[in-house]
This record gives structure tokens, sequence and C-alpha cells, in this order.
């Protein structure tokens, strides 16, 4: 069972990706699901903007971001740990 944060960012990379969200595995990546740079800055814009967070990712220095983006289970539970930050 998936919580509320996890729901909503697999809803938003299935969107991106245009599959369903019961095909998104958390331990698939961004690159199995086909996100080039332009896709992944939109589904990170798309995840700030529904959870009123800033993610710490720099497109143009993707190898220097504060932010795991190596699964799904990792942007999950990076967005899960600023939710938490936020209060």
């Amino acid at each position: 069972m998936r919580n509320a944060v996890a729901t909503e960012v697999i809803a938003i990379i299935a969107q991106q990706a245009m599959i369903a969200p019961e095909e998104v595995q958390l331990g698939m990546t961004l690159d199995q699901l086909g996100f080039d740079s332009l896709v992944l800055v939109e589904a990170l814009f798309a995840i700030e903007e529904k959870f009123n967070i800033t993610v710490p990712y720099n497109a143009n220095e993707p190898g220097e971001a504060e932010f795991d983006i190596s699964s799904i289970g990792a942007v999950i539970a990076g967005v899960e740990a600023l939710v938490a930050a936020q209060g």
C-alpha cells in the first residue's frame, strides 16, 4: 500500500511518461520510462507545484544534484523528506 505522497509522485511520473500509474514500479529508472532532461524538468516542476516544495536539482549540473533521481523509489523518498522537512 502506497502513501499519499508516493501515489501523487507516481501519478505525476506516469503522466509525464504517458503510461498508467500501475505500470510504474519503484525500482524503475527514469531512463527506463523514456525520460529525457526536458521531461525530467517538467516532472520535477509538477512535483514542486503539487507539494509546494523546492526540489534541489539543477538540470544544468545533474551530477551535482542533492536530489537522488536514480529510481522512482529514490524520487519518492526525496519528495517525502522534503515534505516532512517543510512541516
